[in-house]
C-alpha cells in the first residue's frame, strides 16, 4: 500500500499540482495587497475618501451602542454588522486574478499554437505530352506511353 501511495504522490502530475497550489496561494497574496493597498486607495480617494474596508452596516448593536467609526470598533463592541466593503474588495480581488490568469493563458495558448504543417511532398507530376497526372516516380506514362523524365 504504501509502494502505491509513493507512485501516485510522486507522479508528475500531482507534484505540478501541488507546485501550482502553492504558487497560486502566493499569488493571491500578492493580488490581495496589490488590491488593498495599491488600487483601492486612489479610487476610495477618487470617490471622496470612500475606505472599502470600513464600509459596512449595523444589524444589530453590541454591548457598547454605535455609531462606530470603524468595522474594527463594531466587530470590538460585537455589533452585526453586514460587511460589504469587505465584499468589493473580494470582488476586486477576484476581478483581478481573473484578468492575471486570462493574459497568463493567453500568452501560453500563443507559445503552444502550432505551427501550420509544411505542404506535403507532391506524389504526382504531369505528362508533359499528354498533360495526365501520373506517379511522380513513373518513366513512361500510362495514358500516351510517352517516356518521361
Amino acid at each position: 500500500m504504501f509502494k502505491e501511495f509513493k507512485e501516485f504522490a510522486l507522479k508528475g502530475n500531482v507534484v505540478d499540482m501541488a507546485v501550482g497550489i502553492i504558487i497560486g496561494a502566493a499569488f493571491g497574496t500578492i493580488v490581495g495587497s496589490l488590491v488593498s493597498d495599491v488600487l483601492l486607495p486612489p479610487i476610495g480617494l477618487l470617490l471622496g475618501n470612500v475606505d472599502f474596508s470600513n464600509l459596512f452596516i449595523i444589524l444589530k448593536d453590541g454591548a457598547v451602542p454605535g455609531p462606530y467609526a470603524s468595522l474594527a470598533e463594531a466587530q470590538k463592541a460585537g455589533a452585526v454588522s453586514i460587511n460589504y466593503g469587505l465584499f468589493i474588495n473580494a470582488i476586486i480581488n477576484f476581478l483581478i486574478v481573473a484578468l492575471a490568469i486570462f493574459f497568463l493563458i493567453r500568452g501560453l495558448n500563443r507559445l503552444r499554437r502550432e505551427q501550420p504543417p509544411a505542404p506535403a511532398e507532391p506524389t504526382t507530376k504531369e505528362c508533359p505530352y499528354c498533360l495526365s497526372v501520373i506517379p511522380i516516380k513513373a518513366t513512361r506514362c500510362g495514358h500516351c506511353t510517352s517516356e518521361v523524365k
